[in-house]
């Protein structure tokens, strides 16, 4: 028989594959973030890299804004309902109404392009369901996980995520090569998405009801009951927030690096349109985003073993310090190879930051607030990057191409990441050093 003490020498990787339950909800994970880059490679292939259409920096803004402002209200319901309903239910039946509305997306699209009202308002309703999906596995986590692995299993999972995303995103690039760069291509890697969120729907059947948690749920209550108390519900979570600094401030600083992130992404995004400074089209994009990810994954690798060296929190400002030096150092080259470096760099400072952070909240919080308290980080932290979005359209030119903007960012990591750390060094009376366990 296999004793506590030789699992705790065992590698937390190990231990977690050890758990049916954890796998399961990984495969969900995997599932769900492949059809989300098959998706959003057809929206941004219809709406930016049309080759018949130009994309100034307004139009860029309104499109983010379009999306990503509804989709952060849905955040405090998803937050109400994933503390009282089911968390494996709503990632089953979530996934299944996103296969069915790609599916209608898919059709919309043909007939009518990306930016009519018919296509942007199913759009808007999938990527609101990614509230309840995104929420719901984070909300999870702990339910299949031991609270020492917690840092490995983020840094595991949300990577793996990404990294899911961006193989749905090169897979829509090759089937751009072959349908075609038309709304009918696009039309076509959407049904290629809708059948990826119908794969990652059974997958999420095979998890127990009630194994996801939440622990004390609420199931006699009716949805009207359960909508009426989403005032309330966030005002508690605001309240279990400020009684657990580490994650507050936590939640602060992502907002912060988030807005940066999103500045930083419309010029990229600007850069790489026909119309943009370096003109490299939609491949040109996805080389970046590509070394994005690999980032990610070099962040997955290293931030459990600094983090145990460090603490979570002194790793969190030191990544964003390094963000600041990347995008000083590289990015006013304004040339590929340098972009596509900065973009590596990045990629490891925005994962090590979004895996620390994730931690920080699922430590801090109890698992009864864990669905609020995710779904009102999704929902602020989604807000500042359509925020960034709206300001992107005042300061970035149509080609991209600031250094003043550029140089701004840099300074905003810089700023964040020392006011980050001073805070932590000056924590609260009776506050732990580290409240990650992660050995």
């Amino acid at each position: 028989m296999t004793t506590s003490g030789t699992m705790s020498r065992v590698h937390p990787v190990r231990r977690m594959a050890a758990e049916v339950d954890f796998r399961r909800l990984v495969r969900v994970r995997l599932g769900g973030q492949a059809g989300d880059g098959l998706f959003q490679g057809a929206l941004f292939g219809a709406a930016f890299f049309n080759p018949e259409k130009a994309t100034s920096a307004a139009a860029a803004a309104s499109a983010f804004a379009t999306v990503l402002l509804p989709y952060s209200l849905v955040g405090p319901f998803a937050g109400v309902l994933l503390d009282r309903w089911s968390r494996q239910r709503v990632l089953l039946v979530s996934n299944g109404l996103r296969s069915g509305l790609c599916a209608l997306f898919a059709l919309s699209l043909w007939r009518t392009g990306a930016i009519s009202a018919a296509s942007v308002g199913v759009a808007l309703l999938l990527v609101s369901l990614n509230r309840f999906v995104l929420s719901g596995l984070s909300a999870a986590l702990p339910q299949v996980v031991a609270t020492r692995d917690l840092v490995t299993a983020n840094a595991l999972t949300t990577t793996a995520g990404q990294a899911a995303t961006a193989v749905g995103g090169i897979s829509s690039l090759g089937l751009r090569a072959l349908w075609g760069d038309t709304d009918a291509g696009a039309a076509r890697t959407a049904l290629a998405a809708a059948a990826v969120y119908g794969l990652t729907c059974l997958l999420a059947s095979r998890i127990g009801r009630r194994r996801l948690g939440p622990v004390q749920a609420h199931g006699g209550a009716s949805l009207r009951e359960a909508l009426a108390e989403v005032a309330r519900g966030l005002l508690d979570g605001t309240r279990h927030l400020r009684e657990r600094p580490p994650a507050a401030r936590a939640l602060v600083t992502i907002t912060v690096q988030r807005f940066l992130t999103g500045l930083m992404f419309v010029g990229t995004l600007l850069l790489y349109t026909d119309h943009g400074y370096l003109h490299r089209g939609f491949t040109g994009l996805g080389e970046v985003l590509t070394a994005t990810v690999v980032g990610g994954v070099v962040a997955a690798a290293i931030t459990p073993r600094v983090t145990r060296a460090l603490g979570t929190q002194r790793w969190l400002a030191l990544v964003l310090l390094g963000a600041a030096v990347t995008s000083a150092g590289l990015g006013p080259a304004y040339t590929h190879p340098a972009l596509v470096t900065a973009a590596l760099l990045l990629g490891v400072c925005s994962q090590a930051a979004k895996i620390s952070v994730d931690t920080l909240l699922q430590e801090s919080v109890d698992d009864a607030f864990r669905g609020r308290v995710f779904s009102l980080y999704d929902t602020v932290v989604n807000i500042s990057f359509a925020a960034a979005a709206g300001v992107a359209a005042l300061v970035l030119p149509d080609d991209g191409r600031s250094i003043a903007v550029l140089l701004t960012i840099a300074g905003g990591y810089a700023v964040t990441g020392v006011g980050y750390g001073l805070v932590v060094r000056r924590r609260m009376p009776g506050e732990p050093p580290e409240p990650v366990v992660s050995r």
